[in-house]
């Protein structure tokens, strides 16, 4: 599966496709609401295939929920129960079950296999009217299907999903592999003994979202500047975004352009999230790997993780020897074992690659059992 996304031009008859997100909102809620009044009545869950039969009955008596197609209304259901699904699973992890959503902040609605037609051009037939798009791209392959997101500025996207694209086989064109360590003074430390720092484009405009931030709530509730000092909020957090994944996108084609396989830890997300906040959030370590996996598995090259319980700071890269333990305000330490220097984050890169070369086959990693029992 292949997903590509379209910005539609701005005309005033996008109306009718923001009222139809609009009345997907209002089915979103009544789901939501039916869900809980049948497990208060009767201490179960409710069936998804039951939930669509019954609001494809109240979708006939009801004009308004009309304006989405059938099968944007069956895919509604079928998020709900995809949560609800997921609490029961993972619910004492911290998982909370589906909620209720403002209607002006509903972002979606999806259409399956009815509902639009492709016109050729820019030209796209959704329900009984045309739109225009920015075609900035062929669409190849089968169209799976097409959702029409809406940005909190208000402006519509198309995106489609595809299948039946040709995926290229494994090459090799450098004959290279190394090992990266992420960190929060450098974005990236490579094997080969060069590091990348990351710009901390949050950092930076901090003070230009505090004054955008503070004029929004100063205006009163309800009233036309407060919508105005919004999308003013608005854009400033969408420049920020927007220069960090451009910043993410040229450095994942750097990276691919110069190694064949890339290796790395795997992260826990949601702890470094918890301890240093803001800063992990600016530095978005995980939508930089998305785009790498992208980019690398377009270019067929290789991206691989290791064990996120392996040592790799505080192990020797040169003799191998493992530390009892090391706190994270030392950057460089020297090896009691063959009294050797070694940088933190570099020493942990080495390691790294080490361990993804053993995993390929292509290499061991230079471990004694001595060290590994210390």
């Amino acid at each position: 599966m292949k997903t590509l996304k379209f910005k539609l031009y701005s005309h005033k008859r996008n109306k009718y496709l923001k009222r139809s997100i609009n009345a997907a909102g209002l089915i979103y809620n009544h789901c939501i609401a039916l869900h809980r009044r049948y497990y208060r009545m009767w201490g179960k869950y409710l069936n998804c295939a039951r939930l669509q039969k019954h609001i494809a009955k109240l979708r006939k008596r009801n004009s308004l929920w009309q304006l989405v197609g059938s099968q944007a209304v069956q895919d509604i259901c079928q998020r709900i129960d995809k949560a609800y699904q997921l609490f029961f699973k993972h619910h004492k992890k911290g998982v909370r079950p589906p909620g209720f959503k403002k209607v002006k902040k509903y972002k979606s609605f999806t259409l399956k296999q009815a509902g639009y037609k492709f016109l050729g051009g820019n030209r796209v037939k959704i329900g009984n009217r045309v739109y225009q798009y920015w075609n900035s791209r062929e669409i190849e392959g089968t169209v799976k299907t097409l959702t029409i997101k809406r940005t909190a500025l208000g402006e519509l996207f198309m995106v489609i999903v595809v299948d039946g694209y040709s995926t290229p086989e494994l090459t090799f064109e450098t004959g290279k592999i190394a090992g990266f360590d992420f960190g929060l003074k450098t974005f990236l430390t490579c094997s080969e003994g060069f590091s990348i720092e990351s710009p901390l484009f949050l950092k930076t405009s901090l003070n230009t979202v505090r004054k955008a931030s503070k004029q929004h709530s100063q205006k009163q509730k309800g009233s036309n500047n407060r919508s105005s000092a919004r999308k003013h909020l608005v854009r400033c957090h969408e420049a920020i975004a927007n220069r960090r994944r451009d910043w993410q996108w040229i450095l994942a084609h750097k990276l691919t352009d110069q190694f064949d396989v890339l290796c790395f830890e795997t992260l826990n997300l949601k702890g470094m999230q918890r301890l240093w906040g803001r800063k992990v959030n600016d530095l978005a370590l995980g939508d930089f790997l998305q785009i790498l996996e992208w980019v690398a598995k377009k270019k067929g090259k290789q991206v691989i993780y290791i064990d996120p319980w392996y040592p790799s700071s505080k192990t020797c890269s040169c003799c191998g020897h493992v530390l009892g333990e090391m706190d994270l305000s030392v950057r460089r330490w020297r090896c009691p074992s063959c009294h050797c220097v070694n940088d933190r984050d570099e020493n942990a890169a080495i390691n790294i690659c080490m361990v993804g070369s053993s995993t390929l086959g292509v290499g061991d990693v230079r471990q004694s059992q001595t060290a590994i029992s210390v």
